[in-house]
């Protein structure tokens, strides 16, 4: 690599210096716009002014059906956007007309200078939409000679100034243009004298900048990208906030997705694919994230094309067909033929014909004459190849023409449509005596015309006209088409010239089929004849053919065009499969595919509710089958297709039917043998752990002899519980038990027994569970109801009997037996039903018995012989008996009561006495009164109370008794449990109690708490309090009342609590 000055020559790359204007390839590039659509209802005009004068330039936009206003940009040149220009010399101006919704933008050019001249543009965008305009503006009255720049166009100056001498201050400006904001560049150009800005800009680019800190992007796109032609790039930034909007553009062009252009997320990463990467990709790239944006270059590397096969030397004679054929390395390559060293030309009216196919190249010359000897070269980009052609004269057919004069030896001249005919290699003029003879010995169809003898002179000439026809001929090789085929999209134009030959000109006739077709246009010309269709349809595919005809002959060729377009959309698929979160879907192929292989297929999907569709595939799927997963398990869903062909997308099908995605449960569990007789076996199960949202419809129960492998259904209808009887087995069978669920989405996986079953009753000893709480005395109020279930095992079905004190069970009171329990039941209690019941159950010779103690308790009577003993003082001593009837329950307690006799209104002296004794003291001196005592046992007082037949009186005595000081003593104290909780275990389906004792002054509240929770107005449990005595009961636990029990006591002086464990055991 070499340096000097300000320009760097490498051998890969050709940078541009300071002043030499733009790189060739550069001006000869196409600049790729998008479609041009009509926005500009009235374009600006050229025009020209005068310097100093003023000019206005106007556009006009037709907003009828726009929803915003357009947007319009003006440049000067190619690349100078006047926004920014904007000033005392330029004005820009915009106005909207609500009546006509006409948007009018115009450009004012005040003061006008001579570098003002030259070519604007104006650009106007709307969405996808785009229109521009170009126009040039003329100033007059000015010379190439003034040095003024002015605000419109910096280099103008620069392209008409003389070269000169100058000193150039010592400034980097590679160091200012690197710290500069893009917006300064133009300035920074124009102060330092910089033509070609945009070839700075681009070293610019390469060289290594430091980035600003982004807020939207946390990783930008590198500043340039290179990948190979058909090669494939990636296109990486990184987001600093995933859910902002993201556009890419190229050349300022919004990018949309394509099969090319394909957009990936992954995470916080946004990622184009650009595919099979051609000339045209070589560009600049943007993309935009908020307000945010940041720009890349990419480009192609196009590898040189080499010669493979070279070309051959060829020496052939006149009016032989040659062929120069080469191979390169690569298809579609572009090459030269060029003609001792100048280019061929190759078209449709030339000689020469240029055919291609793969990556052979033809050079062909039909009618070869004298004058196609010479060196033929192909120029490819990674080398050249040469043949030399040597053309010799072939006798053909002679053309004789003769005439005699008198007298002899006069000479004469030919002429040949009034051109002297000179003798040549293949034309021979001679003259022997009187006779004149012109030969020629090939003759052409140029020979053809009006020749004339004359001799020297005579004022006579001799005449004859020769008339040369050639036959008809179609020069099919000129289509350069493989198979002679035409391929052309649907909607394009097709124009179609085929050179042909023949003399007389021949009738031309187009034919498609045996019919002429009148859509069609079809023309002759001299040397081609041309078929135009305007837009193709996909009706114009066919073999066309094409009959010449003059009088030499008649000659035909056949043409096939080929009128592709994209695929007929695909039929709505078929959802033939649903899982919790997948389908399998199928379709048929479209109809028609365009005339086009189709290349693939793009799928869609929905939510029913949604109009969102969602692609489903980045890749072409090949197959006509797909699995949509990651679907929400529930939710109705739709697909559709999309067919893609070389030519584009086709439209969508139809939407398939909706569909929810279910999945079938999981398999049932803990399948077990609950009971088995000679005919029939029960079985028992858990639900599914996994049920899903398709629910659970029921459950199918099946069995298999053992030894077979067929599976017999045993319930028709499906079951909702989790228990069934298989019937009907055969006596001593083995069998296999298998439960399945069903739901919507199908049947789940099945449930099978471990070992087989044997089908056979097993005698089972009886046994009797009697429940925790009829070990103790059970004990009933009178008309209160009694059921008592005694549970017990026993097959087959054991024998129940009850007896009462080895008699027979009154009638009064009902049991019920079942396979497992037999039940005791007494509407209304009376104290009859007192007594010792015995259970005995009986399978063949094995008997178990159990013994119930049923106490039938009562109010008590009220108390015998209630009299007064003693009256002294104030006090009086009362005596009396127990009543005669406890109820048949222990006298817990005696409440006494006194009235005076003058109100007799009573009044509880003492609660709860338990002797048969007192004295009542603290009574009123001079008053009567009276005294009644109830008895009191565990179902309540007695009914009625027993009064004292006599009064007592309290006489005022003459003594005076001096009552000694007490000091009172202090019975307050806080809750302490004397008789804690203690852990304790219960068997499911009968009562359990837990008890304590506590004692406090006064008399706390007791609260009882499983696991740290208050039990309140719960009808399971049922709380008593008595004497301190505090008696927790649990009515038919279950295992989930198992837990921590806890009984706090609570009064002012403060609280206390004992916790104990229940454990909740289920029978087996």
């Amino acid at each position: 690599m070499y340096e000097c000055g300000k320009c760097v020559l490498s051998p890969n790359w050709l940078v541009w210096s300071l002043g030499d204007g733009q790189p060739p390839e550069e001006i000869d590039k196409q600049i790729e716009t998008p479609p041009l659509s009509t926005l500009l209802i009235e374009k600006p005009q050229s025009g020209s002014i005068n310097v100093g004068g003023d000019i206005n330039f106007v556009a006009k936009v037709e907003a009828k059906d726009l929803l915003r206003k357009p947007t319009i940009k003006w440049f000067k040149g190619k690349w100078m956007d006047l926004a920014s220009k904007t000033g005392k010399h330029l004005q820009l101006k915009e106005s909207f007309d609500r009546f006509t919704k006409i948007h009018t933008f115009e450009m004012h050019i005040i003061k006008a200078k001579e570098n003002y001249a030259g070519n604007y543009r104006c650009e106007v965008n709307y969405k996808d939409k785009f229109d521009s305009c170009s126009f040039d503006l003329e100033i007059k009255g000015f010379t190439d000679g003034q040095d003024d720049a002015g605000e419109l166009d910096f280099s103008g100056l620069l392209k008409h100034r003389e070269h000169k001498q100058e000193e150039v201050p010592e400034v980097d400006v590679w160091e200012i243009l690197k710290k500069a904001r893009p917006d300064e560049y133009e300035k920074i150009a124009f102060t330092y004298g910089i033509t070609d800005l945009r070839g700075l800009l681009k070293r610019l680019k390469k060289t290594k900048k430091e980035e600003k800190k982004s807020e939207a992007f946390s990783k930008r796109l590198e500043p340039a990208y290179q990948a190979d032609k058909g090669g494939k790039i990636r296109l990486v930034v990184d987001l600093a906030d995933p859910t902002v909007e993201l556009k890419w553009y190229k050349n300022g062009q919004e990018i949309r997705p394509t099969p090319k252009y394909i957009f990936e997320h992954k995470g916080t990463q946004r990622i184009m694919v650009i595919n099979n990467c051609q000339i045209n990709d070589d560009a600049a790239y943007s993309v935009t994230a908020g307000e945010e944006k940041c720009t890349t270059e990419l480009f192609v590397k196009e590898l040189p094309v080499n010669i493979v096969k070279m070309l051959e030397p060829v020496k052939t004679t006149v009016n032989e067909r040659i062929e120069l054929e080469c191979e390169v390395s690569e298809e579609g390559a572009k090459v030269r033929w060029m003609k001792n060293g100048v280019e061929v030309p190759t078209g449709v009216r030339s000689r020469y014909r240029v055919k291609s196919e793969g990556t052979k190249h033809w050079l062909i010359i039909d009618d070869a004459t004298k004058d196609d000897t010479g060196t033929y070269s192909l120029m490819a980009t990674g080398g050249t190849t040469e043949a030399h052609v040597q053309i010799d004269l072939s006798l053909g057919q002679p053309l004789k023409l003769n005439c005699e004069i008198y007298p002899g030896n006069v000479p004469g001249r030919w002429y040949k449509n009034g051109q002297l005919v000179q003798s040549s290699e293949r034309i021979s003029i001679m003259h022997r005596a009187k006779n004149h003879n012109l030969d020629i010995e090939s003759s052409t169809i140029q020979d053809a015309g009006d020749y004339t003898f004359v001799p020297e002179g005579y004022t006579q000439t001799l005449s004859a006209k020769v008339h040369i026809i050639d036959p008809p001929r179609v020069h099919l090789e000129a289509l350069n088409a493989q198979d002679n085929t035409v391929v052309i999209v649907a909607g394009n134009k097709l124009r179609l010239e085929i050179p042909i030959s023949g003399e007389p000109a021949p009738r031309v006739v187009w034919m498609k089929g045996e019919r002429v077709r009148s859509r069609m246009r079809a023309e002759t010309f001299a040397d081609h004849t041309c078929l135009t269709i305007d837009i193709a349809e996909r009706e114009d595919t066919g073999n066309y053919k094409i009959v010449l005809q003059n009088e030499a002959g008649e000659d035909t060729a056949s043409i096939k065009i080929k009128v592709v377009d994209i695929p007929d959309p695909p039929e709505a698929p078929l959802v033939t499969d649903v899982g919790g979160d997948w389908c399998t879907m199928t379709w048929e192929p479209p109809r028609y595919d365009g005339g086009s292989p189709i290349l693939g297929y793009f799928i869609e999907r929905k939510k029913k509710q949604s109009s969102r569709w969602m692609r489903l595939n980045f890749d072409l799927c090949k197959e006509t089958t797909f699995e949509p997963k990651k679907m929400i398990e529930g939710v109705p869903y739709e697909v559709r297709i999309f067919a893609v062909n070389a030519i584009g997308v086709s439209k969508p099908s139809e939407p398939s039917k909706p569909f929810i995605p279910l999945a079938v449960t999981s398999e049932p569990t803990t399948l077990v043998v609950d009971d088995v007789t000679d005919t029939t076996v029960t079985m028992k199960w858990r639900p599914p752990d996994t049920i899903g949202a398709a629910g659970l419809d029921g459950y199918q129960v099946e069995y298999c002899l053992e030894g077979t492998d067929e599976w017999i259904l045993a319930n028709k209808e499906l079951t909702e519980k989790t228990r069934y009887t298989i019937t009907g087995l055969p006596v001593e069978a083995k069998i296999l038990v298998r439960v399945k669920a069903i739901n919507a989405a199908g049947a789940s996986p099945p449930r099978t027994t471990q070992h087989s079953i044997l089908v056979k009753e097993v005698v089972e000893p009886p046994k009797i569970r009697i429940p925790r709480h009829l070990k103790q005395t059970y004990i009933r109020k009178v008309g209160e109801v009694v059921n008592l279930v005694m549970p017990f095992v026993g097959k087959p079905r054991p024998k129940v009997n009850w007896l009462k004190e080895g008699q027979p069970i009154d009638k009064t009171v009902s049991i019920r037996n079942s396979d497992c329990d037999s039940i005791m039941f007494i509407r209304k209690a009376e104290r009859k039903h007192s007594g010792k019941y015995e259970l005995s159950v009986q399978v063949e010779n094995h008997i178990d018995t159990a013994t119930l103690d049923i106490q039938i308790v009562d109010l008590p009577g009220p108390p015998q012989a209630v009299k007064i003993e003693e009256v002294w003082g104030n006090n009086v001593a009362l005596d009396w008996s127990p009543p005669k009837d406890n109820g048949n329950a222990p006298i817990i307690g005696y409440t006494i009561q006194k009235a005076d006799k003058k109100t007799m209104e009573w009044y509880s002296c003492i609660e709860h006495y338990h002797r048969t004794c007192i004295t009542i003291s603290d009574l009123v001196v001079g008053n009567e009164y009276y005294f009644r005592i109830y008895s009191e046992n565990m179902v309540g007082l007695s009914e009625s109370a027993t009064a004292t037949k006599d009064s007592a009186l309290i006489v005022k005595e003459g003594l005076k008794l001096k009552i000694p000081e007490y000091n009172d003593r202090n019975f307050t104290e806080p809750p302490t449990f004397t008789q804690p909780l203690i852990n304790t275990f219960a068997i499911a389906g009968y009562n359990a109690t837990l008890n304590c004792s506590v004692r406090a002054n006064p008399r706390p509240k007791v609260i009882w708490m499983k696991n740290k929770i208050p039990i309140i107005d719960n009808p399971r449990y049922r709380m008593f309090s008595n004497q301190g005595v505090c008696t927790l009961e649990i009515r038919k636990p279950s295992p989930f009342d198992g837990g921590v029990y806890t009984c706090k006591a609570i009064n002012d002086l403060g609280e206390a609590q004992v916790d104990c464990k229940l454990e909740v055991k289920v029978k087996t």
